[in-house]
Order: structure tokens, then sequence, then C-alpha cells
């Protein structure tokens, strides 16, 4: 038997070579596996306002998806693990609905012939299984749409996009779930072009606000104003001039918008620096543009 003295430092060494590593276990091995339903994450701009999508994307794998792994009636989380997160940099219309800005949970409700796509104010559930309907910011009443060729993966994306308007969707097996939605972006904008143009400022956003007024149908007579600024501080712009002439063909000015054409015409061919490609895209441009004032 060890007498006791020599058993105590004997352990007393022994801590002691373990907190030095002598005699440490080899570190357990780490393997990354694939995840079954892979993290997805995108941004898109629509207007003034960044939206940004972060979910996971299930696959079929042969497996009835909707009305089958996703029954009819039940909420879901839109996607897989963690319920899908939806952030929106500024306020907006989400199915018709008033959305502040900020983020959210996605869930939807599938159905045969009409989806309930929500936005929930909670986010970072896992699945739905604690989802409150109280908690809902948005409920968008919606009609599916049947694909052709089914998708295997499932997806979300933001398509349709103009100013102030774009479509969130939702696609997987052979279904499009549409959403609608709209920011704003005149109301924002104008109050602060017409500061610009009021102020003293040096520059001033002559091109891009006589193009805003023209995308918008607003002022037509301030859009030409502040395009020939825009074409007196560069006399040889045929590209602005070629615009003048369409804000002025929807002003209902059809000689002013010929003679536009013509002059950005003019000034395209007389430039030996413009390569063939230019030259070619603005005459037939302007040439487009004359045909449709006769």
């Amino acid at each position: 038997m060890i007498p006791r003295i020599i058993r105590t430092a004997l352990s007393a060494i022994a801590g002691l070579a373990l907190s030095a590593g002598l005699f440490a276990q080899a570190p357990a091995a780490k393997i990354a596996f694939p995840d079954a339903s892979p993290a997805a994450s995108f941004k898109q701009r629509v207007g003034l306002t960044d939206i940004e999508v972060e979910y996971s994307r299930p696959s079929m794998h042969g497996r009835k998806i909707f009305g089958g792994l996703e029954p009819y009636g039940a909420v879901w989380r839109s996607g897989a693990n963690t319920a899908t997160k939806v952030t929106f940099s500024t306020a907006v219309k989400f199915g018709g609905v008033d959305v502040p800005a900020g983020s959210y949970a996605l869930f939807s409700i599938p159905g045969a012939d009409e989806w309930t796509v929500i936005l929930n104010k909670v986010v970072g559930q896992w699945g739905a299984y604690a989802y409150d309907a109280a908690n809902d910011v948005a409920r968008a009443k919606v009609k599916p749409t049947a694909l052709p060729t089914p998708v295997e993966t499932f997806g979300i994306g933001v398509a349709d996009i103009g100013n102030d308007t774009a479509t969130f969707y939702l696609v997987w097996e052979n279904t499009r779930v549409p959403v609608k939605f709209s920011v704003e972006v005149v109301g924002v904008l104008v109050p602060q072009i017409e500061a610009v143009m009021a102020s003293n400022a040096e520059k001033k956003p002559y091109f891009p606000a006589a193009m805003f007024y023209y995308a918008n149908n607003l002022d037509l007579t301030k859009a030409v104003a502040w395009m020939d600024a825009g074409i007196a501080e560069q006399p040889n712009a045929f590209w602005m001039i070629y615009r003048k002439g369409l804000i002025l063909a929807k002003k209902g000015d059809k000689a002013g918008a010929i003679a536009a054409a013509q002059k950005s015409i003019e000034l395209v061919n007389a430039d030996a620096k413009n390569p063939p490609s230019i030259k070619d895209e603005y005459l037939r441009l302007n040439n487009a543009l004359i045909a449709s004032q006769h």
C-alpha cells in the first residue's frame, strides 16, 4: 500500500501535469455537416427602402409539400428552422396594410385557393410553435399561382420592381405566392427636391430631378426648366437633350420634342469620340421619338 502522504504528492503532481497539458486528451474531431435546410439571405432596394430577408431553404426531396408536409390551414414558418426574418428600412404597405419600419417574423397559412401571409413582430422564433396571432402586424390574403415546372428548393424573392412598388413572393413545389407591397417615394422626395431647387446650392440635381418628375407624372413644366438648366451646364450632352425631348412629348409639345431629338442627333454625330454603338443607339432612340410625334 502506498502511504497517504505519497498518494497526496502523486495526485498533486498529476494535477500539475494535466494543467500543463502533459497528459491532455486530444481535442474532439470537428466535422462540418451539410445543413438540411441551408441558411440564405438577400437585400433588395425598392424606391428609397431597403428590404432584407434572412431564412432557411428546405427542399422537396420527393415529398408532397403543400397539403402534405405543410398542411392547408396550419401556420407555417415560411422556411425552415428559425422563422424567416424580414426587415424594412422604412414604413411600407404590405398587402395594403401599413407596416412600420423594422424587423418581422414571416409566417404563412397555405391554402389550396388562398394563402394568408403574415408579418409578426416577434422575431427569432423557432418554427411556428410559439406563434401568437396577437403579435401580428399585417395579414395579407393572396391567391397562389400554379407553376408549370416544380421548384425543388424553397425560395423567397422580390420582383416586378418599380419606383415605389414591388412583389414579395414565396415559391416552392408548384406554387408561387405573391404579395404586392408599396413604399413612399414621391411624398418623401418631392419636398427635398423643391427645397434644393429653391436654395442657393452651387450644384443642383437638375437631370435626376427632371427625370423623377417625368417618370412620376409630376410638374412637367418644372421638369423642362430643370432639364434646360442641366443642359446649360453641359451643352453637348446629347443624351440629356434626348430626354428633354421625352419630357416635351409627354407634355404635348410635339414640335419641341422633334427639335430636341434633331439636336441630339446632330450632337451625337458631331462628336468623333462617340463609339459607333453609342451613335447607333441614340440615332435609333431619337428617330423613334421623332416618328412618335407624327
